[in-house]
């Protein structure tokens, strides 16, 4: 999808919409539109007892009086309560809507909407990002797709009284969804076609970014002794890999922020091997990694002004004669001990090697670290937040607030010494699992084990990385979570300022 901005005027062809909010009088290019159509609009907004609530929608197919395919006016609510995420969500629904048609272009009238303290030029922006964020597909292995089912829309233009500024304000927007859009793809791509090898070779694009990207093979993991990661990977005929990320976008002497993502790329459960029904759904249990990628990504097209790394670690958990078994016992590049009760408990595994690297490598300002790590996250937060697990409370609140902000949200969880008792072994220093109750919870007390002096939170994804019903910005399928979040984390509060 091309999102443009041009001069506000009304197009001679094609599709339009209006956005309507609460209390709004049929002025400015309604009211042309309205003249246009002979009074149509008015009549169809009577007729439909149209008061502009948030997501109500009216529809004219080819208005009499013009040559336009149809007006769509999209209701956005309140105006006083409008933030930038709502203008998101009406371009998302624009965009639903419009790609269900047969036009190849589609205006967006901007005049009529007035937002306090939001400048058009920033709303009609956002707009344009809500809009893009709708729009994504994936047809990459489609090869008998009826032309009729192809949306025909390639090209959507917004009308605003600054389109220069417009422009300008939506540069940055777009290069957080092309992160976005990395991340769904990892997400999406078959388990067949994206093993850790590959998954690796494609975060080489960030190169053309400017980051610098760094693979490290197997031979590389034992060296250095990351044998709880290599431990998960040893039952898979693909390599595993860790990749190390880095954007060194502001003060070459400041501390980085280290993001680490967990990418096993397909899990089975190993020996502990899940059910059949719905295992084909574990190819997305590298979200975590994926959103990691995103966000180095979403930095980069930006120029963001600020140091950042982001760890990976790529392994596939399988079934085999090679593969570990339950009640095996590893020793971690921290050197602490780990009992395996589960090996479907396998990406705190993962992500216990990747955490110490990260922390002993590059000395962060703090460590977030993303994960599809359980199910009992679901049970506790359902699909509407993803838990977050901290040992900063001030972390915590800046997560809480931009998750809010970018409609990413978050709900943080408690720990204690109660839940990590639950976790230490018979044999070893810790186990991998602490039983059936507050599995989400005992996770991240075994994630805490492997954090020694840094500012640290686990996000626990599991719930968040794929939808199974498409959203207003968010088609049914992998969702990109993580990636807006963490980018509006770091803007707000850990990104250099032009002095006044």
């Amino acid at each position: 999808m091309h999102v443009t901005f041009t001069q506000s005027a009304l197009p001679k062809s094609g599709a339009v919409a209006v956005l309507l909010p609460q209390g709004a009088k049929i002025e400015g290019m309604l009211a042309q539109l309205d003249k246009r159509t002979k009074g149509a609009v008015a009549r169809a907004i009577k007729s439909e007892k149209f008061k502009a609530k948030t997501g109500q929608l009216i529809e004219l197919i080819a208005p009499a009086g013009t040559s336009l395919s149809r007006i769509l006016i999209c209701g956005v609510g309140d105006p006083s309560k409008l933030a930038a995420n709502d203008m998101e969500r009406a371009g998302g629904r624009l965009a639903a809507k419009l790609l269900s048609g047969l036009e190849k272009a589609a205006t967006i009238l901007f005049d009529s909407v007035a937002i306090p303290e939001m400048d058009e030029s920033r709303m009609a922006a956002h707009l344009g990002m809500g809009v893009l964020l709708r729009s994504y597909r994936f047809d990459r292995y489609r090869t008998k797709k009826k032309t009729e089912n192809r949306p025909s829309l390639t090209r959507v233009m917004v009308a605003t009284s600054n389109p220069t500024k417009a422009r300008n304000d939506f540069a940055p927007l777009r290069g957080i969804c092309d992160g976005v859009f990395f991340a769904r793809d990892l997400v999406t791509e078959p388990a067949n076609v994206l093993y850790p090898v590959e998954f690796a070779n494609r975060t080489k694009r960030l190169a053309e970014l400017g980051v610098k990207v760094e693979v490290l093979g197997e031979k590389r993991l034992e060296k250095l002794g990351m044998n709880a990661l290599l431990g998960v990977g040893q039952g898979s005929a693909r390599e595993t890999q860790v990749v190390v990320m880095e954007w060194r976008g502001g003060d070459p002497k400041a501390k980085p922020l280290a993001f680490v993502g967990k990418g096993v790329t397909f899990d089975t459960g190993g020996i502990s091997i899940k059910p059949a029904a719905g295992m084909q759904d574990m190819k997305y249990d590298m979200g975590g990694a994926a959103a990691v990628t995103g966000l180095m990504h979403a930095l980069a097209a930006r120029k963001a002004r600020v140091n950042v790394v982001g760890l990976i670690g790529l392994v596939e958990n399988m079934p085999s004669g090679t593969a570990q078994r339950p009640g095996d016992v590893v020793t971690s590049l921290s050197g602490q001990t780990i009992e395996v009760i589960n090996t479907d408990a396998e990406g705190r595994l993962v992500l216990a090697d990747v955490l110490w690297y990260a922390e002993d490598r590059f000395k962060p300002k703090f460590i977030i670290n993303l994960a599809t790590l359980t199910g009992a996250i679901l049970v506790s937060l359902g699909r509407e937040y993803a838990g977050v697990f901290a040992n900063d409370d001030e972390l915590s609140e800046q997560l809480r607030k931009a998750g809010d902000a970018v409609d990413e949200k978050v709900w943080r969880m408690p720990m204690g010494p109660n839940f990590d008792k639950m976790i230490n072994s018979d044999i070893a220093d810790m186990k991998n699992v602490g039983g059936r109750f507050g599995g989400s919870i005992t996770a991240a007390q075994f994630l805490k084990r492997f954090i020694r002096n840094v500012p640290w939170a686990h996000l626990d994804i599991a719930g968040m990385a794929w939808s199974e019903k498409t959203t207003a910005i968010i088609p049914k399928g992998a969702t990109g979570f993580g990636v807006r979040l963490l980018n509006r984390l770091v803007a707000d509060n850990y990104e250099a300022r032009d002095k006044d």
